[in-house]
């Protein structure tokens, strides 16, 4: 399984407000730690807002900042919020699998065993987990 580029910039965005403590970021100063397009991640901070994960203030000295503590957002949640779909094979999505062999396959519970465990993991960790080393994160990525 491959996360869409929309959850890997919402987790790395979610990581960088998490190191600022409360303070107010704006989507730019992500933009440049990361160096991804300013316009994507315009439209991943106003769904993280829509989600709970951000709360966002407007006006000229605005920005956002986390809307929870970092230890009250695991990775299972964003990703499953973010993540438009989880169907690995196309029997996943009954109305358009067209395969042939869907009624007597094993494949269907294999896979879906694989993607409970996936996400299983992703539960196990908080966005707290993923700031850790602290120091070094903050060297790399708060340097200005």
């Amino acid at each position: 399984m491959r996360l869409t580029y929309h959850s890997d910039y919402a987790l790395r965005l979610l990581m960088y407000v998490a190191l600022k403590d409360g303070e107010l970021v704006q989507i730019q100063e992500v933009a440049d730690a990361y160096g991804i397009s300013k316009n994507h991640l315009m439209k991943v901070v106003f769904q993280l807002g829509k989600l709970g994960f951000l709360e966002t203030v407007r006006g000229r000295n605005g920005g956002f900042r986390l809307a929870r503590a970092p230890q009250d957002i695991t990775i299972g949640e964003v990703v499953r919020k973010t993540e438009e779909s989880f169907a690995l094979v196309e029997c996943f999505d009954p109305g358009s699998s067209g395969c042939v062999i869907t009624g007597a396959c094993r494949l269907r519970g294999v896979m879906r065993k694989a993607l409970d465990a996936y996400l299983a993991v992703l539960d196990e960790h908080t966005l707290a987990d993923l700031i850790q080393p602290r120091s070094a994160l903050s060297r790399i990525l708060l340097a200005s």
